[in-house]
């Protein structure tokens, strides 16, 4: 896989990334979630793992350096 294949997939693995937090806190907002909701955000994190998959196939695993806990 070349170096743009593998700056794509993370760009895309971002994009939803930002999907799933989405659908994250818009499901967090609600009383009753509606089950589209719960598929869609399924159907978001099924995704994140493929696009995950195909990086550690090309050798490039996904690492979050996102959100560090405070000690």
């Amino acid at each position: 896989m070349t170096t743009d294949e593998i700056e794509d997939l993370n760009r895309a693995r971002a994009a939803l990334a930002r999907q799933r937090n989405a659908i994250s806190r818009r499901l967090g907002g609600l009383d009753v979630a509606p089950i589209s909701m719960a598929e869609d955000l399924t159907r978001t994190l099924l995704a994140i793992e493929a696009v995950d998959r195909a990086l550690v196939d090309a050798g490039q695993p996904h690492v979050d350096i996102g959100h560090m806990p405070e000690v």
